[in-house]
């Protein structure tokens, strides 16, 4: 089953014009009919939902340019493509990490402030860990 630009859109999530744009950039090479129109096929939602979340994940348009290209090298550039996603799901953990933190600061933050409100009275203390270490030096 073939599908019109709109369609593959409706269906991928992404405006026509994204699309063109991904075209543009080299990502995408959607076949051509008789008439010069775009005709997707169900391969290509496959690939633009796995470019989507590369892209979402953090990579830039030239890592993406880089992954596609070595993707229609075939299977001789699979270490390449391997390395390239193992680079950036660290990056993601990273990512990841700093958020979880982020996350912990603001649920003591409010734990802290409902205390507050119910009448306990201390002191908030941003990286509690730092703080049990400098005590332990202390003593």
């Amino acid at each position: 089953m073939t599908y019109s630009i709109g369609e593959f859109g409706k269906i991928v999530g992404v405006p026509s014009s994204t699309l063109r744009f991904y075209e543009a950039e080299g990502l995408l090479t959607p076949y051509r009919n008789e008439n010069n129109v775009r005709e997707y096929t169900e391969r290509d939602i496959g690939l633009v939902q796995f470019l989507l979340h590369l892209k979402n994940s953090g990579m830039s348009m030239t890592e993406l340019k880089r992954y596609t290209e070595w993707r229609a090298m075939g299977d001789k550039t699979i270490p390449e493509r391997l390395d390239l996603l193992e680079e950036r799901k660290r990056l993601v953990e990273l990512e990841i990490q700093a958020l979880e933190q982020n996350l912990d600061i603001l649920n003591r933050k409010i734990v802290f402030y409902e205390d507050q409100l119910k009448g306990k009275q201390y002191e908030f203390v941003l990286y509690p860990k730092e703080k049990e270490k400098e005590e332990k030096a202390k003593s």
